[in-house]
């Protein structure tokens, strides 16, 4: 039965919970949760799974603070069914731990956390005998932990495992200290002075590979959109808009990767129930929720800072695409249909930051195709995310808390083809305007590039009908062979036509 299930789970009067029984072999072991069971805070996760939920909820959390930790955390509790979150454990620790509760060790879980998370974390393990933890009324860290303990055990009459500088006063009091220990931490040698230190056991924190990882630096290929009003007015010689270009690209991708951070953060439950997405930084455990908070706030701050340089304009642009990103990962992104709109927008965004850093107004010939083209591909990563759901056994039907379902694939297989054909026909339309025939010396060169295009939107259509595609249409494309083969000679055709006059070849009367 799931803690949740329990009417004794229903009371703070109900902790400390007796979980079962068992003759003690020797003194009890007593296990904190938070960064020595678990990777990260169960607090930390509770946040971002009620926001994940109910984003309204953090004009609230200021005022659940007000009254204290322990009644934040009751509150917190009561917004979900506790028994339904995923949380990442310590590996090597609960082998360990499992290899005591085998030998008959009395295992007590003696928490910060919220009594109706522990006792469902101590459901979830079947390891534990006895689970002590904060009720809405005490919260039971540091001091308050140690005379719960105490209470129960006697000085020295327990072991103690934890993790950080809230556990030295338990292990002042404990017979011998059992330590998980983040990689630089002194937290060992300080436990040392307290106590004797039996067992030391790595745990989470911060390294920049699992950050670098969490940014998605590939992403940032799509932000070299902010090149395309330079490159569309074939002024991308010129020193001065380039450089103001690179700014914007610059300020786009770190505020982008604090967007992916976010995201993430808001994530977590759902990319842990996810066959491929439980791997990320974040979801797996490997960056803890309280190294990426900061990292989130360096990021918005260089790439404000980047923005600036160039012109306050464009730091109004930039902050209303974060404002746009962070409006989708917490509400929009479950919208049907709303969501592809707005990924699509946030391409064609891109565009524009390019002509506000540059000073070059887009025709509204790039803008038309940037929408039809945009809204393909956004359709094209629903689709492929769709139909990449269905070939995992156990998913869910609505991926990720997406709110699109196995009957929506044709519609969206036909609206997405359908908007990249539209591109293709608009792009057909601009080579035959006036502005063509001022920048290119042979636009008839140009119309190659309609069929190439054509081939390749219909490729990815195909491609993601198959399940090839699984990441973002435009990264994929970045590194799969035959579409970089494809944009390559798109470029060699749009080179040529604007460098080359090969009409003259034609009618044999070149200068």
């Amino acid at each position: 039965m799931c803690p949740s299930d329990d009417p004794s789970f229903d009371s703070p009067a109900a902790a400390p919970v007796e979980l079962g029984g068992g003759q003690d072999a020797e003194l009890p072991l007593c296990v904190d949760l938070d960064g020595t069971l678990l990777l990260g805070d169960s607090l930390h996760e509770l946040v971002l799974a009620c926001l994940a939920k109910q984003p309204l909820l953090i004009f609230l959390l200021p005022f659940w603070a007000l009254r204290g930790k322990a009644a934040l955390k009751d509150r917190l509790a009561r917004q979900l069914d506790p028994a339904s979150l995923s949380f990442v454990f310590n590996e090597p620790f609960l082998a360990f731990l499992q290899a005591e509760h085998a030998r008959g060790r009395r295992l007590v879980l003696a928490t910060a956390a919220d009594y109706r998370i522990a006792a469902a974390v101590a459901a979830r393990t079947g390891l534990f005998d006895e689970v002590m933890a904060t009720t809405p009324d005490r919260n039971l860290r540091g001091a308050a932990k140690t005379r719960r303990l105490v209470e129960a055990f006697g000085r020295r009459g327990f072991d103690y495992a934890g993790n950080d500088r809230h556990d030295l006063p338990v292990w002042s009091q404990a017979r011998a200290a059992i330590v998980v220990a983040a990689p630089g931490s002194r937290i060992a040698a300080q436990a040392a002075a307290l106590a004797p230190v039996e067992r030391v056991f790595p745990g989470a924190g911060l390294a920049m590979k699992p950050l670098l990882h969490a940014m998605r630096p590939h992403q940032w290929a799509k932000n070299a959109l902010v090149f395309l009003p330079l490159i569309a007015a074939h002024r991308f010689t010129e020193a001065a808009p380039l450089g103001q270009a690179i700014l914007a690209f610059v300020a786009l991708s770190l505020v982008a990767s604090a967007g992916y951070l976010v995201n993430d953060l808001l994530d977590l439950q759902a990319d842990r129930s996810h066959a491929r997405k439980r791997s990320r930084p974040l979801a797996s455990g490997a960056l803890p929720v309280a190294a990426a908070l900061p990292a989130i706030g360096l990021l918005l701050a260089g790439g404000l800072a980047a923005a600036a340089a160039v012109s306050l304009q464009l730091v109004a642009w930039i902050v209303l695409y974060l404002a746009l990103t962070l409006t989708y990962s917490l509400w929009l992104k479950r919208k049907v249909l709303i969501d592809v709109f707005l990924l699509a927008g946030l391409y064609t965004h891109r565009i524009l930051a390019g002509a506000i850093a540059t000073g070059i107004a887009p025709s509204f010939w790039l803008l038309a195709l940037s929408m039809f083209f945009f809204l393909s591909l956004a359709m094209l990563k629903r689709y492929s995310e769709l139909v990449g759901t269905l070939n995992l056994p156990g998913q869910e039907q609505r991926p990720g808390g997406r709110g699109y379902r196995p009957e929506d694939l044709d519609t969206l297989g036909a609206l997405g083809a359908a908007s990249g054909f539209s591109a293709v026909f608009v792009l057909a339309l601009y080579i035959e305007s006036e502005n063509v025939r001022h920048l290119y010396r042979t636009p008839e060169v140009f119309w190659l590039c309609c069929p190439l295009l054509l081939y390749w939107i219909s490729r990815m259509w195909i491609g993601a009908r198959r399940g090839k595609i699984d990441d973002d249409p435009l990264v994929f494309a970045l590194r799969e062979r035959v579409s970089l083969m494809v944009l390559g000679l798109i470029l060699v055709l749009a080179g040529a036509s604007a460098t080359l006059d090969l009409r003259c070849l034609a009618l044999d009367h070149c200068p």
